[in-house]
């Protein structure tokens, strides 16, 4: 594949991505949920102000330095991206790697400016987010939260046996977590690497 394709690649996945975000964030209240498919699929309207599974890094300032943390990592891996075409590794491997770049770009624009160009989204209440209010927006820049929407309960309403140990009668639920679209892009590229790496590098692997 050659830059340009590439190119287009990332940013198709970044505008899906975003668009999807902004529909939810400008339609949505915190806590809003739509069932897609049955009751397996749906639409969860939450905001992640930290790292994956909602896990945060100290405040005001842990989340700066969350945020400049990706910066770093997604400037880092434009380099990469560069070499590795100029080196023409295979195909996939570079699908691979746009993915999962594309979808860190994608959480790092909410990180760095959706706290300036969105009103903050309230729960369970009629009222959504404006994009530039006049008040400004809920955050300043690298204040931004993550928004996140898909949510698969594949299986809930169940509960872990009394005997069973340390989760003892606690609700048990597959799949829990809400992610979001750019969530998907990088979770797809790091399976697809390590499913298909024996392809990706087998004329190296013969070289050895």
């Amino acid at each position: 594949m050659n830059g340009k394709k590439v190119t287009l690649f990332i940013l198709l996945i970044i505008l899906i991505d975003q668009a999807i975000k902004f529909y939810i964030k400008l339609n949505f209240f915190i806590g809003e949920e739509h069932a897609i498919i049955g009751s397996w699929a749906r639409l969860h309207f939450i905001e992640n102000e930290g790292m994956a599974w909602g896990l945060k890094l100290g405040g005001a300032w842990g989340k700066i330095a969350l945020t400049l943390f990706r910066l770093v990592a997604v400037i880092w891996g434009t380099f990469l991206i560069k070499g590795f075409i100029q080196k023409k590794y295979h195909n996939g491997f570079i699908i691979c790697v746009s993915l999962i770049y594309a979808g860190a770009v994608g959480n790092l624009i909410d990180s760095m400016f959706y706290g300036m160009i969105f009103e903050a989204s309230m729960p369970y209440t009629s009222m959504v987010a404006h994009i530039f209010p006049k008040e400004g927006g809920y955050g300043s820049f690298l204040q931004g939260r993550v928004v996140d929407m898909f949510y698969f309960p594949i299986i809930r309403d169940v509960h872990f046996p009394y005997w069973f140990p340390i989760w003892a009668g606690e609700d048990f639920e597959f799949f829990r977590p809400v992610f979001n679209f750019a969530d998907m892009a990088i979770s797809s590229g790091v399976i697809s690497l390590f499913v298909f790496q024996n392809r990706f590098f087998k004329e190296e692997l013969r070289k050895n």
